[in-house]
């Protein structure tokens, strides 16, 4: 299980700090290793999931968050989900994402998620770094293969919103169906009652409505319950 993992003290000023949030403690472990030889860069909080991740972000201010879209089993990406909380939380929030997945569709759902980058992780240790800066200089970060993919999600037809559910989210559209509040939408996807509330305003936001039996008639005239 990830934790809250500061450094011995606050980075300081003209010092890069860092939030990783990645399921394996091996690939935390080996960013650590990589990123703390750097004179500039601290890591100064680690988060094995998105609840944990919500929550460390409340006790430390890091200036980039370090973030794989695989966080559980269940989603693989979960992560993009995470990166509209953390940037609706705090706007300045660098989040550079990190992952093995890489298509056109999920690079741009990443931009419109509020991140500032995108890097697959068999990138180069030093091109690594050098996204780090370029997000913490207020910058963009893509290597040449997330490039081109958004080059092509640009310039590729543009599904209608309403069909952009996530799969998350059309597991909590079901349970709405089924009459669930937020808090045994919760117990039953294992995630925090808040976590589930947040899904419920993006389905809702989505799918044009207001209210959540209007949103589940919705979803069943568009096929997506």
């Amino acid at each position: 299980m990830g934790s809250l993992v500061p450094s011995p003290t606050e980075a300081a000023p003209d010092v890069v700090g860092i939030m990783l949030v990645d399921d394996h403690a091996i690939v935390r472990q080996g960013l650590r290793s990589i990123l703390d030889r750097e004179d500039d860069l601290a890591v100064v909080a680690e988060a094995s999931t998105a609840d944990e991740a919500l929550t460390v972000l409340g006790r430390v201010q890091p200036r980039i968050v370090l973030l794989d879209l695989k966080l559980s089993t269940s989603s693989d990406t979960e992560g993009l989900e995470l990166c509209e909380q953390l940037v609706e939380r705090n706007p300045d929030l660098g989040i550079l994402v990190l992952t093995t997945f890489l298509d056109e569709q999920l690079v741009m759902r990443a931009i419109r998620a509020g991140a500032k980058g995108y890097v697959v992780k068999d990138v180069d240790t030093s091109g690594l770094i050098r996204a780090i800066r370029d997000v913490a200089r207020g910058g963009s970060a893509f290597d040449p293969r997330s490039a081109a993919a958004m080059v092509r999600g640009l310039h590729a037809p543009q599904p209608e919103e309403s069909q952009q559910l996530t799969g998350r989210e059309r597991e909590v559209i079901a349970l709405l169906a089924r009459g669930f509040s937020n808090g045994q939408i919760g117990e039953q996807l294992y995630i925090s009652e808040t976590t589930a509330k947040f899904h419920v305003g993006n389905i809702l936001r989505k799918l044009g409505v207001t209210r959540r039996a209007e949103a589940v008639y919705e979803a069943t005239k568009l096929g997506l319950i």
